[in-house]
């Protein structure tokens, strides 16, 4: 590891988190000088911490008399109990001729809103709402791409006090059944169809499938691909209208906004579903606003008129943490199709002619990258770029590295991490810190993270359960249809009491950063060794030949071996000069112990919706376990590359 970090911050005393630490020393009591200080401080009086955010802020509505009630019990700490709070209240401010929303469907569509356009058609769209049943506590579900409607539908939503809840149309029926159909939306918005890599899908005969099992009090279809397939559809569900209709034929300029309790719910968001069912995870619409609204300000740096892009679809939490952005008076950058048509260039043209700000995307986007050879820093002007963040899955020494010398040398990469059940991140960007290769650079403000050994103490050095230790307001409302919250308790409290423990192999690191070496549940175990399967793909994929891997611990001869599979570059074979390649990179740049027993080659990796590769299924799969539900994955036929493999059989 280098002595010298691959950036460091100038002007920290401009920042956003320079001025919270100085209304924050002022109630304290104390110097806060720097960011350790801050957290310090953050999670000794996170009542105060919070109030804090609030205020620096300019968060509009009313906190109410206490900061937080039991404080000391997790799940079970609440936030400003008594206060009164509007989602899009506080998203929608902002001067009218200001640009709200850009957006781009691959080569396709293009749109625009300023502020006073995006208030209109949210307060068109909430009337129509209203009409068709929808009151405070109900629920509004979309299938929709990242379109401007969609955020113009969640809004709407918000206003009314109601609770919204999204998912991508590139799932399935099934998929789609399995997460809405647990809420029972009063309205179900649906597009006619979208584009990805150049081609027209077409999904109207699955939204009206779905809606007739749904059966919302009404339909809102949204024209994307043909508006004249959009209105035939419309017109072949009952109670259906499209989305056109309801904006044209309507006069509201400024929507009306219902403040509900801070802790009330405001999103349903989904887990997976890998495993099973997707959990229903219930969200509050004071505690998402304010947790996102301080991780821009004070960890993104976003300002007024900056302008965030984030590569998402509506079934990732970070369509959420993009949107939430309006708070923050940014605009925000929307793209919705392939980040690879018509080349890898669509991204770096789309963030260049826009002047963007912030640049998100994952991990895997910034390899893929990486293997085609692509220096964005060499063929585009991206001057105005501050920030890069990168979520999903780790992100490797190397491809640090890599987004320095080939996109922007002064930038801020901040290597992002939480998750869908805390709709925000546990570690992420400090503006004030140095960026070291590999690294997460800290906590959260106002998050009591902590590495835990396996007795739930805490773990200054070494592998162990990232955990969280305090309340914070984003926690999970509930789940839905868990009444006695035993599920809830199960997915998060039943290993450490009292702990939020996160499901991800973590450690600290001597600069007071995280490394995140993977998901717990697919930590391999060989010779009984801890191994996170992160440390084995950031060697593998250094290797030109391997365009990605994935690997899983396989019991074999009462203990547990290490598998490798690997999707090569075209062209590249599997041989035994290659296989050695891959071991030694492993033995050298992780340890022997991590070394795979086996390497096989595979035509695809299986991978969630939102791109996750999917140790688990993989590794039921090659146990003869049944792969409990198909519809989570993205392409779901990649697993029968797994089934009964020779290689395996040694």
């Amino acid at each position: 590891m280098s002595n010298e970090p691959l950036w460091r911050p100038k002007h920290v005393e401009d920042t956003a988190i320079a001025r919270l630490a100085t209304l924050c020393s002022g109630r304290a009591g104390r110097p806060l000088p720097d960011f350790d200080a801050l957290h310090a401080w953050s999670i000794e009086d996170p009542g105060a911490f919070w109030d804090a955010v609030w205020d620096d802020a300019g968060l509009v509505g009313e906190k109410g008399a206490t900061l937080l009630v039991d404080g000391d019990k997790m799940p079970g700490g609440r936030f400003f109990p008594d206060g009164m709070i509007n989602y899009a209240e506080n998203c929608l401010g902002g001067p009218a001729d200001a640009e709200a929303i850009v957006f781009r469907g691959e080569d396709k569509v293009e749109r625009r809103l300023t502020r006073g356009e995006l208030r209109a058609e949210v307060a068109r769209v909430a009337a129509f709402l209203s009409e068709a049943g929808v009151k405070r506590g109900d629920r509004v579900a979309a299938m929709l791409p990242n379109l401007p409607e969609t955020i113009v539908t969640c809004m709407a939503t918000a206003s009314l006090g109601a609770v919204f809840s999204s998912c991508s149309p590139d799932f399935g029926e099934r998929g789609v059944l399995d997460r809405f159909g647990q809420i029972e939306p009063t309205v179900f918005v649906a597009c006619d169809g979208y584009w990805y890599n150049g081609k027209p899908i077409d999904v109207s005969q699955k939204v009206a499938a779905v809606a007739s099992v749904l059966a919302p009090k009404a339909l809102l279809v949204v024209p994307y691909l043909d508006p004249l397939r959009a209105s035939e559809l419309a017109a072949n569900v009952a109670d259906a209208t499209t989305y056109d209709r309801v904006v044209g034929e309507r006069t509201e300029t400024e929507p009306s906004f219902t403040r509900v309790p801070f802790n009330e719910p405001g999103f349903v968001l989904f887990s997976s579903g890998t495993t099973g069912v997707p959990k229903c995870i219930v969200h509050t619409a004071g505690g998402v606003l304010i947790q996102h609204v301080k991780e821009h300000l004070y960890h993104s740096e976003i300002r007024p008129g900056d302008r965030v892009f984030y590569f998402t679809t509506c079934g990732w939490m970070m369509w959420n943490w993009l949107v939430t952005a309006l708070a923050s008076e940014a605009t925000l950058i929307l793209y919705d199709g392939s980040p690879f048509a018509p080349s890898h260039r669509v991204l770096w043209d789309y963030a260049e002619a826009e002047s963007v700000t912030l640049f998100g995307t994952s991990a895997k986007y910034i390899d893929a990258l990486k293997k085609e050879g692509a220096r964005p820093a060499q063929t585009h002007d991206l001057s105005a770029l501050r920030t890069i963040c990168s979520t999903g899955s780790p992100l490797a020494s190397e491809s640090f590295r890599w987004v320095y010398d080939a996109i922007k040398s002064d930038v801020h990469l901040a290597s992002i991490s939480g998750g869908t059940d805390i709709v925000s991140c546990f570690v992420l960007g400090v503006p004030t810190k140095p960026v070291w290769a590999g690294e997460i650079q800290g906590p959260g403000l106002g998050l009591a993270v902590d590495v835990a050994a396996d007795d739930g103490s805490h773990l200054p050095a070494g592998k162990g359960e990232l955990v969280c230790r305090r309340p914070f307001p984003s926690m999970p409302a509930m789940f839905w249809n868990d009444p006695q919250g035993t599920k809830y308790h199960a997915a998060y409290f039943e290993r450490f009491d009292n702990v939020w423990c996160h499901g991800d192999f973590a450690e600290w690191t001597e600069h007071g950063g995280i490394i995140i070496h993977g998901r717990s549940d697919a930590v391999l175990n060989p010779g009984g060794v801890r191994i996170g399967t992160a440390e084995i793909y950031a060697q593998v994929e250094q290797i030109p030949e391997v365009l990605e891997s994935i690997a899983i611990g396989q019991n074999h001869d009462d203990d547990v071996r290490v598998v490798l599979f690997v999707r090569l570059a075209e062209g590249a074979t599997l041989d035994e000069t290659l296989v050695k390649r891959i071991k030694t990179q492993v033995r050298t740049g992780a340890s022997p112990r991590h070394v795979p027993a086996v390497v096989v080659a595979v035509a695809d990796i299986p991978r969630t919706k939102s791109g996750k590769i999917t140790e688990l299924a993989v590794r039921d799969v090659v146990h003869g376990r049944e792969v409990k539900n198909k519809e989570a994955l993205a392409n779901p036929e990649a697993l029968d590359f797994y089934k009964d493999l020779p290689e395996l059989r040694a």
